[in-house]
């Protein structure tokens, strides 16, 4: 290991510093990704925790609302990113346009230092809860593998019971040392297997719900979906389920990020919508098939997660592959989602103090069958102190469904509505009370009052869950 020293002040997080040019990071080797690799880090964004849960909400919603929110949901992610596709660049009388390479960024462009403020506060409480229900949906997966094995050798009544904190642990772990990759551009080749290993959990959940459904002969549920004991606790699980599938769609909070890796030309812009519509309309085959399928084959009985409630028990070891790809895709998808705040976190210290040597500095290691790579103390801290965070949190609420619809919920409006509406507003100079106007408050007031009610129902549910 050899110290960098004083002689290495030029260091990739110095470089990342922004630079208001057409280049917008300077020093940063030129952007490279296509319209492929914004779709893996999109699906592996979006396909994630939140599709496990859908047949739950279908079940809660029944067979129309249930697919027609789903589908409602994806109407609104794609016409929210649009808008905010149309942000990143922004009118500069001096070269042409100036990039806004992060959302908080864009929103101070376009909104002011206020507005910079309260987002940053939403957008990175959605980021670290994101990395929150990644840890929990791994170690549920990982303690589904161990509890498929047992029920394969005792029998399905067998008492299989494991707790979730070592799992918790092991996963935490896993993203100290993964956390350590710089940023962005160096990490397409992990969004790639994610989306890949999305892909195959999916593919999996989704043939095992047709294998059941084909196997009961009918197809199980109703149009009011699971009954309950009385009109409020109905209301209440129908939000919860509102809120779940409000988690599974929006990226907004990465859309800019994952735009900063394009190249030009074609216009980023252009490239990205691209991606969007190619992405959205995979996830949402997949969340209508995972969704339907589950629900039609368990009816009442669906379980809140689809391959770890155990509505399947065998074949135990395609059970286990399916499980083992949704860890191996959290994995990536907790990078997608921590690595805007590290870069928000060491931008903001490296701008406060540009001559500290914890900051600056850089050593090179070598490590057996791996390549050399810098490593930085004040990232190897930072990055560490944030991953024990999110799983110490994860340790204390550990419930799945619940903590993935009071996060859809509270982050839905703020940052894939009111943030990407208002700027675009600003962006295309529209004036008030225009038509054009009129139609995009509109929308947003009806988002404002869906994450309301959505809300309202998982708080709900997860105070009973921690309480009863």
């Amino acid at each position: 290991m050899g110290h960098e020293g004083e002689e290495q002040r030029d260091t990739p997080l110095m470089r990342a510093s922004y630079d208001p040019s057409e280049d917008g990071y300077a020093g940063l080797s030129s952007r490279t990704g296509t319209v492929w690799t914004a779709m893996a880090h999109i699906i592996t964004g979006v396909i994630g925790a939140g599709v496990l849960s859908l047949a739950w909400s279908t079940a809660q919603l029944g067979w129309v609302a249930g697919p027609v929110g789903m589908i409602v949901f994806a109407a609104i992610t794609l016409l929210s990113t649009f808008l905010l596709c149309e942000c990143y660049r922004s009118p500069d009388p001096e070269c042409g346009s100036t990039r806004n390479p992060s959302f908080v960024q864009a929103v101070n462009f376009y909104l002011g230092e206020k507005s910079k403020r309260i987002c940053g506060v939403i957008m990175h409480e959605s980021l670290f809860g994101g990395g929150v229900a990644y840890t929990i949906t791994a170690a549920v997966s990982i303690r589904a593998i161990q509890k498929s094995n047992c029920y394969h050798k005792e029998g399905h009544k067998a008492a299989c019971e494991y707790g979730d904190n070592i799992y918790m642990l092991l996963f935490g772990v896993i993203q100290i040392f993964v956390s350590q990759i710089p940023d962005f551009h160096n990490m397409a080749w992990l969004s790639i297997i994610a989306a890949i290993m999305s892909f195959t959990y999916s593919f999996i959940g989704l043939a095992l719900g047709l294998a059941k459904l084909i196997e009961n002969g009918e197809i199980k549920g109703s149009i009011g979906g699971v009954p309950a004991d009385n009109v409020a606790d109905k209301l209440w699980l129908a939000f919860q389920a509102l809120g779940d599938i409000a988690f599974a769609y929006p990226y907004s909070i990465i859309l800019l990020e994952i735009q900063d890796t394009l190249k030009s030309p074609p216009p980023e812009s252009q490239t990205m919508k691209n991606a969007s519509t190619a992405a959205i309309f995979v996830t949402t085959f997949f969340y209508l098939c995972c969704g339907c399928f589950g629900y039609a084959a368990f009816g009442d009985s669906t379980p809140g997660n689809l391959l770890t409630g155990f509505g399947f028990y065998e074949p135990y070891w395609l059970v286990d592959f399916a499980n083992a790809c949704v860890v191996l895709h959290l994995v990536g998808g907790y990078q997608v989602f921590s690595h805007p705040v590290f870069a928000f976190a060491e931008r903001w210290f490296n701008e406060k103090f540009p001559n500290s040597g914890f900051m600056i500095s850089f050593y090179s290691i070598k490590l057996p069958l791996l390549p050399a790579f810098q490593l930085n103390p004040f990232r190897l801290c930072f990055r560490t102190a944030y991953v024990v965070c999110t799983t110490a949190v994860a340790m204390i609420f550990p419930y799945f469904n619940q903590v993935l619809g009071l996060l859809g919920a509270l982050n839905f409006w703020p940052l894939a509505i009111y943030f990407p509406v208002e700027m675009y507003l600003v962006r295309s100079s529209i004036g008030a009370w225009t038509r054009k106007w009129l139609v995009l408050q509109a929308f947003s007031i009806f988002c404002l009052l869906v994450s309301v009610v959505a809300l309202i129902g998982s708080m709900q549910g997860l105070i009973i869950a921690k309480w009863s």
